[in-house]
């Protein structure tokens, strides 16, 4: 008795902006698109930004994009975080949508990404499968919990510094924030990743990249393998750590 409850309720979008948004094209035919997303570009449009989104460039390159996910989310199939770059998939139909839900949900489609992290490793290779879940201290934010859903990492130790590693990943799993929260569980958390760890760097994003992909192609069946070069500021750190 006495409670107020106050919605705030987001204007309704039922139109979006084709807009020449800076991204490379992988691969297309007439069913899918493969890009490579850079990091800080957010995905799909949402409350407070309808018009500098992944989105955007997209209906403005591509001649058709898939309508399953509505007018916010054409084409898109699964995601990237804003500060992650990488290759990303795009459905330029419904038929090619459906197929790479399936075989999302069944786990077939593999990606790997590659990773800075703060400290070393102790073992060259391994796996780290833990449940993740919503954390419930900060809700924009994920953490290893019981109740958690199940989220398996595989990681291999690329090359070794005095203060960091570089590490390759093959996701079994795609929970969010997986590589990130994994990581930064055990004590070694992304560099530049300030949401888990410290950003010491001052970088203002993590450095994360998703650099290969491998899946059947929806209509014609062929099993495609795709890679996306490191962004430079990420490659350049790397080099610099090496001199």
């Amino acid at each position: 008795a006495g409670d107020v409850i106050e919605l705030e309720v987001p204007e309704c979008v039922d139109t979006i902006e084709k807009k020449d948004i800076p991204f490379g094209i992988i691969y297309q035919d007439d069913d899918i698109a493969v890009i490579n997303k850079p990091q800080g570009l957010t995905v799909h449009p949402a409350s407070g930004n309808y018009t500098d989104t992944l989105v955007n460039g997209l209906m403005f390159k591509l001649d058709s994009l898939s309508g399953i996910n509505g007018v916010i989310r054409p084409g898109i199939v699964h995601r990237l975080d804003k500060n992650t770059s990488g290759i990303m998939i795009v459905a330029k139909n419904d038929k090619a949508h459906l197929s790479l839900s399936e075989q999302i949900a069944a786990r077939t489609i593999k990606k790997r990404y590659v990773a800075l992290l703060e400290g070393n490793l102790k073992d060259d290779a391994g796996i780290i499968r833990t449940f993740i879940g919503r954390n419930p201290k900060d809700r924009k934010k994920m953490a290893v919990l019981p109740e958690g859903r199940e989220a398996i990492t595989g990681y291999r130790v690329i090359e070794r510094f005095k203060d960091n590693c570089f590490v390759l990943f093959d996701l079994h799993t795609g929970r969010t924030h997986q590589i990130r929260v994994h990581f930064a569980s055990i004590g070694m958390p992304l560099v530049g990743d300030g949401m888990y760890g410290t950003d010491e760097m001052k970088l203002g994003h993590q450095l994360l990249h998703c650099a290969k992909v491998s899946f059947v192609h929806p209509v014609t069946g062929e099993r495609m393998t795709l890679e996306a070069p490191m962004p430079e500021d990420m490659r350049k750190i790397v080099e610099t750590l090496n001199t």
